[in-house]
């Protein structure tokens, strides 16, 4: 077995931003000769090389952070409000979301000043980050000192064990060393109880409750209970998808899973919508959806009974852009919300891709920044609160194709950040499937035109999806 542990460098010469860079550019040359058992010995350093690098962050993390407070009380910043958006920036310098920022920077101070052992395994390649990280969040409801407690019980033993190991064994020493905190850490959590949804790969999404362990078995148990029932009773459909269904159906009230009533807000091409066309739909909020899919999932909509609405969105030449709208009152609402939304898809923060919470001025209002479709972003509750932080910066480089002017570019921000690093970020395609491919801004068409007379269809011979396609679209 090769010992893939990091030896150190010569401790008088510090390593420099240009050395890092150039080990960057010096990574991708890698020489895969010498044979497998180099190539494994190269696979377990650079594993190493993960973590010491990740123990290298975490200091670098903690002292951004002592200088970005002092710094921001000679600016007057009240103590309470200093170190507002220095995990954002932490973030964006990691191409990750603000969320996972406030992660990242939470580790780095409790791996610097709480767990000096595991910090020095992390720096040795000896333990993975992810490992590190568990070994923060099962011991987060103890005190510093117990922390540094459990921390030295398991230096010996940490880089033998796997993360259900680490997991284990924290949490039974957290439990052994002050058992109270941790359950007043469970008590407190039953306040956190939600539910979520995120995207899922084949057209599918995960909802999750976040739930007292005892009414998350006790709806499982109802669900598990149906099924049975059902099956037994001769349905064909598969446990889970008989519990699938059945949550559907006891949440919304719906007769059946299937009868999910759509607002097609035309972020489907027509020529997918009347099966004229491979290109796929979308989503808000879930993402892209093959047209087959969305076709079948209206068909099954207009069988139930379930009502579809239709609503026309206009796009730019090229059809990646959507054409935006102007107003004059201070906050962001109606359509004028509701366009921004669907053009923004997720938060516009670079890396972000929680949910839209808040439309923004990029400009601040105060600034005189107007409410308009190319002043607004849409953002999340985190990242619209970070850029409110002092010496914080965004500007609209291109405000985006509008009826007036549908050539224009593609809706743009710049964001500064207190340390005048900067960052752009860009709507993205009306429709997934169009991002690979660039505005077509010679294109002639009728954006911002008229439509023409649109001919009647003999609707003889077509599907009852089909016809009822035709009425909505001639409405």
């Amino acid at each position: 077995m090769f010992d893939s542990t990091l030896q150190p460098l010569d401790r008088g010469t510090a390593v420099t931003t240009a050395d890092l860079r150039a080990l960057v550019g010096r990574l991708g040359d890698l020489d895969p000769g010498g044979g497998d058992a180099e190539r494994i010995e190269q696979i377990g350093l650079l594993e190493s090389l993960k973590g010491a690098a990740a123990a290298a962050q975490a200091r670098l993390t903690v002292a951004f952070d002592v200088s970005q407070r002092e710094e921001q009380a000679v600016r007057g910043v009240p103590a309470r409000e200093r170190g507002r958006g220095v995990a954002a920036q932490v973030a964006l310098a990691r191409r990750d979301s603000p969320a996972k920022g406030s992660r990242h920077l939470g580790l780095a101070k409790a791996l610097v000043h709480e767990m000096p052992h595991t910090l020095e395994h992390l720096s040795a390649g000896q333990v993975s980050e992810w490992r590190a990280t568990i070994m923060c969040r099962e011991t987060g409801a103890l005190s510093a000192d117990d922390r540094r407690v459990v921390d030295a019980r398991m230096a010996a033993v940490l880089p033998a064990l796997g993360d259900a190991g680490v997991a284990t064994t924290a949490r039974a020493l957290a439990y052994e060393i002050d058992a109270e905190s941790v359950v007043r850490r469970v008590r407190g959590a039953e306040t956190d109880r939600r539910v979520s949804i995120r995207p899922a790969p084949d057209a599918m999404t995960q909802l999750t409750g976040f739930l007292p362990v005892a009414q998350g078995v006790a709806a499982f148990a109802a669900l598990d209970r149906h099924a049975t029932e059902r099956r037994a009773q001769g349905d064909r459909r598969s446990r889970g998808q008989i519990m699938a269904d059945t949550l559907v159906e006891r949440v919304t009230g719906q007769a059946t899973a299937g009868a999910v009533p759509v607002e097609i807000q035309l972020v489907m091409p027509a020529e997918t919508l009347l099966a004229q066309g491979p290109e796929p739909a979308a989503v808000p909020g879930h993402g892209p959806l093959p047209a087959s899919i969305a076709r079948d999932l209206l068909a099954r909509c207009t069988d139930s009974g379930a009502p579809v609405w239709l609503r026309r969105l206009f796009t730019a030449p090229g059809e990646r852009a959507l054409i935006g709208l102007e107003r004059r009152r201070r906050r962001f609402d109606g359509l004028l919300r509701q366009f921004v939304a669907l053009r923004d898809q997720t938060c516009r923060t670079p890396w972000c891709d929680a949910p839209i919470r808040h439309i923004d001025h990029a400009v601040r209002d105060r600034d005189g920044g107007p409410t308009s479709a190319g002043n607004g972003q849409g953002l999340c509750e985190a990242c619209n609160y970070a850029k409110e932080a002092p010496a914080w910066r965004a500007e609209v480089a291109c405000e985006g194709p509008t009826s007036a002017d549908p050539d224009r570019c593609d809706h743009q921000v710049r964001l500064t950040t207190p340390t005048g690093a900067t960052y752009h970020s860009t709507a993205p395609p009306v429709l997934a499937s169009r991002s690979g491919r660039p505005p077509d801004r010679s294109s002639a068409g009728r954006h911002g035109k008229p439509d023409p007379p649109r001919r009647s269809r003999d609707t003889a011979g077509l599907s009852p999806l089909e016809v009822h396609l035709e009425r909505l679209l001639a409405a």
